[in-house]
């Protein structure tokens, strides 16, 4: 009898051992350094689960050509993450068969080729504050190409009476994701250690930051100052708030939008400050924001705010630090490949939201370098789970619309709590029948 029960408890193992097998997923890829040219050896690659507080749920380490592989457990959205010399590199785990290659780059903590091509600040009052979004557009244009990655990858200096509300990041070809800033040295300096990549093409890495400021309406003097040469220092801000800089601050008036204040500084010098006032109130012209016309960074909405290329680093003087925006300060618009960042902002995407962004259908392309965007393309078929892939890119592009929606101010509160949970909801039963 006890041998029968131990062949029957045998039997019941193997079934469920063949069922979960069969549900099981191996993902493949191989893993190239772009600074070399040759497969990146001994590399540690994690499968992360991000609907599980992005735990880790499987690791293998590349071979001699640089080639993994991993096991999915499941069925939940997966990135796979490689670490190369300390600096991590993500792409969506592929379903199907599509292989899993990442590119990665050797790393060093001060890269010749980094610098800023435009520092934007937008400027609002509210309720008694100063409200600032600060956006910095910084291209990584080494030879060989080379990751700049510390733990003090980029530092930015802030009013030391300044409350951050919100930080974002985003790689070249990848999501914007919330992200960490470390306290750096005197009040108001902080550091960020996302890795800085070498640029994709016209893609180039992304930093925002939201804050406030006491401010009672009279007057706000700026002592700005940026940490690598920036080829423009551009301040944003409504007809009504006047803005003065201080002697010896060149800035020039420009007019890309005629319900805008952009006043435009060339070639600020690292460390540098700069200073100007204003003063005032008044609110930017919320139905400027993030308009059909206006211009995305491919990415957003058709895209991952990141995706096919970003307009905000285009053109920049052939990639060349000190290039400028290529076009001269009198133009109509020199500001225009900025356009939707500056007047929609970057929309730094709840967590709970992201595991719900990141995968991509059999046979989409997975590129290396970060995470990559989830706006591509995908054919059209008849098929059951070619239409719900349909579904899932359709409430992928409304929940981006959301999140814009929110940052441009046009959404109320409770109305965008609502609709996101409902939304959150689709997307989750749509995963489930995948």
């Amino acid at each position: 009898m006890k041998s029968t029960h131990t062949v029957f408890r045998t039997i019941a193992f193997s079934l469920l051992l063949t069922g979960a097998l069969a549900h099981a997923t191996t993902v493949t890829g191989k893993v190239t350094n772009k600074t070399t040219g040759k497969p990146a050896a001994g590399d540690t690659v994690v499968l992360v689960d991000v609907q599980a507080a992005m735990g880790e749920v499987a690791h293998a380490t590349t071979d001699a050509n640089g080639r993994y592989s991993l096991v999915e457990p499941g069925n939940s959205p997966y990135l796979v993450r490689v670490t190369h010399q300390g600096a991590g590199y993500f792409i969506a785990a592929p379903q199907g068969a599509a292989p899993a290659d990442i590119t990665v780059y050797d790393v060093a903590p001060k890269v010749q080729g980094v610098f800023i091509e435009a520092d934007v600040l937008e400027l609002e009052t509210e309720n008694g504050q100063l409200k600032v979004t600060e956006r910095y557009f910084v291209h990584n244009t080494s030879s060989p190409p080379t990751t700049q990655w510390s733990s003090k990858s980029f530092e930015v200096v802030l009013p030391p009476e300044a409350v951050v509300d919100g930080v974002g990041g985003q790689r070249p070809n990848g999501l914007p994701t919330s992200i960490k800033m470390d306290p750096n040295g005197p009040k108001g300096h902080y550091a960020f250690n996302l890795p800085i990549q070498p640029d994709d093409g016209d893609k180039d890495t992304l930093f925002q930051l939201s804050y406030h400021l006491p401010y009672s309406g009279s007057r706000y003097t700026f002592h700005a100052q940026v940490s690598l040469p920036a080829d423009n220092l551009a301040v944003l801000l409504p007809k009504s708030i006047t803005f003065t800089p201080a002697s010896g601050a060149d800035f020039k008036s420009v007019q890309p939008d005629p319900n805008v204040q952009t006043f435009v500084l060339k070639n600020a010098a690292p460390g540098k400050q700069v200073d100007f006032t204003v003063a005032g109130n008044g609110s930017m012209p919320r139905e400027q924001q993030g308009t059909p016309g206006s211009q995305q960074p491919a990415g957003m909405g058709g895209q991952d705010a990141a995706g096919s290329g970003s307009d905000a680093s285009a053109a920049a003087s052939g990639g060349q630090p000190g290039g400028g925006i290529g076009t001269p300060i009198n133009t109509p618009d020199p500001l225009s490949k900025y356009k939707w960042w500056i007047l929609g902002g970057l929309a730094i995407l709840l967590t709970a939201a992201a595991a719900f962004l990141l995968r991509k259908p059999a046979g989409a392309p997975a590129g290396g370098g970060s995470i990559p965007d989830s706006g591509a393309a995908y054919p059209s078929f008849g098929s059951p789970a070619a239409k719900n892939t349909q579904l899932l890119n359709a409430l992928k592009e409304e929940l981006f619309a959301l999140e814009s929606e929110k940052i441009n101010g046009t959404i109320a509160p409770e109305e965008y709590a609502k609709a996101k949970d409902a939304l959150e909801t689709v997307l989750k039963r749509a995963l489930n029948r995948k």
